[in-house]
């Protein structure tokens, strides 16, 4: 039987990079490639569509989340043994993909380097706080909980619900590590910050606004 292997890309108004994303996946020998477009207002499901990519577009902009559990759903339905998750902005060194598919366990979480000088210290501040908040109300301690590069295999895709839309998601993710009783290794990855990729992701009033929907939920 061969084992498939899906890579996706969660993405909202991409259109200026996606293109450049998934030529450089392609050029790592991996040919499925799925881009999750979560309603863009720009040409991201047509640009995506025009490297090569299969494209699920939502209707409407639920987030991160739910872009993520659109993958994961596909890559369940198709039969593919495991799925490979990245963010769509760049900041993700392709070469990377290989060797997290090495390395053992039903999820395996891309971890970045927090002593790099060309991370920005708020993202250093969100990863410590996100790691902790993580801790708190999911139970499991891991070094980089927020990441967008993880590989979950078969396992994982059979048992992983992700209910939060938004990006607090990384952290329930972690939490059905534990609840599923998932193996998992983290390990080291290469991050590439550009001004664009930097204009992305967690702000502070983010932060706060997933913290709020942890408690209050």
């Amino acid at each position: 039987m061969v084992k498939k292997t899906l890579i996706a890309l969660p993405a909202y108004n991409e259109a200026k990079v996606i293109g450049s994303v998934i030529k450089s996946i392609k050029q790592e020998g991996y040919k499925d490639i799925l881009v999750v477009d979560d309603a863009s207002k720009d040409s991201t499901s047509y640009t995506a569509t025009k490297a090569g990519a299969v494209v699920i577009k939502h209707l409407i902009n639920r987030g991160a989340g739910a872009a993520t559990m659109t993958a994961i759903e596909y890559a369940r339905d198709n039969g593919y043994f495991e799925l490979v998750l990245l963010d769509s902005d760049g900041q993700h060194d392709p070469k990377d993909i290989k060797k997290l598919l090495k390395a053992k366990g039903d999820v395996v979480i891309g971890i970045r380097d927090w002593k790099s000088k060309t991370m920005p210290w708020s993202r250093k501040f969100f990863n410590v706080v996100g790691n902790l908040i993580t801790w708190v109300f999911f139970g499991l301690y891991v070094k980089d909980s927020q990441s967008g590069f993880k590989v979950l295999r078969r396992n994982a895709l059979e048992k992983i619900n992700l209910t939060y839309d938004r990006y607090e998601f990384c952290s329930e993710l972690i939490g059905e590590i534990k609840n599923q009783r998932l193996s998992y290794a983290q390990i080291p990855i290469k991050v590439i910050y550009t001004d664009y990729s930097k204009s992305k992701g967690q702000s502070f009033m983010n932060g706060i606004k997933m913290v709020m929907r942890l408690i209050f939920r």
